[in-house]
């Protein structure tokens, strides 16, 4: 059945799978019309998973749950904020997604109806199958028959963690930023990318921050369906949200200084070339000048009659030529 939905996520919009538990045990793949009727027997959860569903499938979901209109229709547009609304008797949660694709990071959504008896995952965009989530909360049915709760708790939880991997992919680009940065001047291309790592950092510090709020507002007592016992299980995702969040502000904070360093390294060899020819102009103003005093063609200059003139002109204008190019030398300017 898991790689049958596998194959059905990757080819096809619609449901993913459609599940009844009974204190934590699989007892059924259910039809969407009948979801409503196994979540409201004693002791039954109905886990359905959606991924970029149509507005009617959305709407059957709906009917069977009765959730409410404003909800279902944010998850059908998709592109929200993450955030965290509560209703008279269910929440919606939207989170999003984030995983590497062709060099960049591909962001989706994931939204969560939850309810008495139901929690329903709606995926859009990028994002992983939840199949091996839901393998792993089958495998361990006494916590899975804590409900809702802890099925959210094992969604987010898989999120979080997917932002690792992207965030180590970033890391390895970030360090062979570094070592190339001070070696060599940085082009187009390096720009460019550096740009659009900045940006990606962005995106994920700014799908991680309100995923934190949303977590801090899960720990609750008050939030309606979530059990008070899975307060340390909500408060150790938004540690995991901390961290993530630190590495995002540090590789943000070490792009910003290997573009400083870039800048300056770019700045640097610009005022060298600029010295060396300033060096070579202030050399070769001496030959010009003197050879622009001795072409006005004045009638009287007595040392053009001489016999050694020319070879004294010749030897002032060579020395001082040297004597400048020794001086900028120990200068550094050449």
């Amino acid at each position: 059945m898991d790689a049958v939905a596998d194959l059905a996520d990757a080819i096809s919009p619609g449901v993913v799978n459609a599940v009844a538990y009974c204190k934590g045990v699989k007892v059924a793949d259910i039809d969407i019309d009948a979801a409503g009727e196994w979540a409201s027997r004693e002791g039954h959860v109905v886990w359905i998973g959606l991924y970029e569903p149509s507005v009617e499938l959305l709407e059957r979901v709906r009917k069977q749950f009765s959730l409410h209109p404003l909800a279902v229709e944010d998850a059908a547009k998709a592109h929200q904020f993450p955030k965290l609304e509560e209703f008279d008797d269910s929440l919606f949660i939207v989170v999003r997604t984030a995983q590497r694709a062709d060099g960049s990071v591909a962001f989706g959504e994931t939204h969560l109806f939850v309810g008495a008896g139901y929690v329903v995952s709606v995926r859009h965009g990028a994002s992983q199958s939840y199949a091996a989530v839901r393998q792993r909360c089958e495998a361990r049915a006494q916590r899975l028959s804590e409900g809702e709760d802890f099925i959210v708790y094992a969604i987010l939880d898989f999120i979080v963690d997917n932002y690792s991997p992207v965030l180590a992919s970033i890391n390895d680009q970030v360090e062979d930023i570094e070592e190339h940065v001070l070696t060599t001047t940085m082009g187009s291309e390096e720009i460019e990318q550096l740009y659009m790592l900045r940006r990606d950092l962005l995106r994920l510090r700014n799908a991680v921050l309100p995923l934190a709020d949303v977590c801090r507002a899960l720990e609750r007592t008050d939030v309606v369906f979530i059990n008070p016992v899975m307060k340390p299980h909500f408060r150790d995702v938004r540690d995991h949200l901390r961290r993530a969040q630190e590495r995002i502000d540090t590789l943000r904070e070490t792009l910003a200084f290997a573009f400083e360093a870039s800048l300056m390294n770019a700045q640097m060899q610009q005022t060298n070339i600029s010295r060396r020819l300033a060096a070579w102009a202030a050399i070769l103003a001496v030959p010009t000048a003197i050879a622009g005093i001795y072409g006005m063609n004045f009638e009287h200059m007595p040392e053009l009659k001489w016999e050694y003139g020319y070879f004294l002109v010749l030897g002032v204008t060579i020395t001082v030529c040297a004597a400048l190019y020794w001086r900028f030398r120990r200068a550094g300017w050449l």
